[in-house]
């Protein structure tokens, strides 16, 4: 069996999961994408790869690449061309029937703000694609709108030609992040923060969270939705129950293991060799 891994830096996470694939004398080819070169008219020498690249355009395009030549790839490119868009990402959920915030997309700055304005406010402005936290705007009033909305056109690029607007929920300074790896959520945090943002990026600190009968059930759907493997869930509470904010295929889990007693390094390693079995 050779195991590849599709890297940009080798982070504490990528070091762990070196570790568990040694456990088990798995010899690894790393994969560097930012050395990496394509040959369209040749194979690639490996039978599975584990995606763990920090840039998302590598990381569609080097997985679809690599499905091209046989190899099998721990997310799909199909993953991660949902997981990597917002707005598919929504779209994935709403057709599954999995509960999210309210959504709008809109194209100009004049629809956007009629969008905002039907929705209520507060709003968050996100970026379609985007990882930690980045580029987000917590929208309280018109005026605010106004001016986000204007930089945001003035920015051009394409992130920001497309208004991702979600209605704010009051998460009591927290969310849960799960982890799903394969048909089971295999542990859950808590995340907390002072700030409306609580990314554990952004210096939110983690806590254990008991994975419930709701956050397994809430967990395992989304991550059907947009195509299964190794996913992250973040949720929100709220008195009507979960919500599913987001689903990431590259998931960050450094803070997570002592937290949660799981080793989820093992287990995203076991999933991965299972995969050719």
């Amino acid at each position: 069996m050779r195991i590849g891994l599709l890297h940009s830096l080798v982070r504490k996470e990528e070091k762990l999961l070196l570790d568990e694939f040694r456990a088990r004398n798995v010899q690894l080819t790393m994969i560097d994408d930012r050395q990496l070169v394509f040959n369209l008219q040749s194979g690639f020498d490996v039978d599975v790869v584990l995606e763990r690249s920090i840039n998302h355009s590598r990381s569609l395009h080097g997985l679809r690449l690599l499905e091209s030549a046989g190899v099998r790839c721990v997310n799909t490119s199909e993953v991660a061309r949902v997981c990597g868009d917002k707005i598919l990402t929504s779209l994935a959920l709403q057709e599954a029937g999995v509960p999210q915030p309210p959504v709008r997309v809109a194209f100009t700055e004049t629809s956007a703000l009629n969008a905002i304005e039907e929705l209520g406010y507060p709003v968050v402005l996100k970026p379609t694609v985007g990882s930690w936290g980045r580029l987000l705007s917590k929208v309280n009033d018109r005026e605010a709108a106004e001016a986000i909305l204007e930089h945001k056109a003035l920015l051009g690029s394409y992130h920001h030609s497309i208004f991702y607007i979600q209605k704010y929920v009051e998460k009591k300074n927290r969310d849960i992040r799960s982890f799903v790896i394969g048909d089971e959520c295999v542990a859950a945090i808590y995340r907390a923060s002072d700030h409306w943002i609580t990314n554990t990026a952004r210096g939110a600190t983690a806590t254990g969270c008991p994975v419930s009968e709701e956050i397994s059930a809430t967990s395992l759907a989304a991550a059907k939705a947009v195509g299964g493997g190794v996913l992250a869930v973040d949720l929100f509470e709220t008195d009507d129950g979960l919500l599913v904010n987001e689903v990431n295929y590259t998931m960050e889990f450094r803070n997570s293991i002592e937290t949660t007693g799981v080793n989820i390094p093992a287990r995203v390693v076991d999933y991965t060799l299972g995969v050719v079995q």
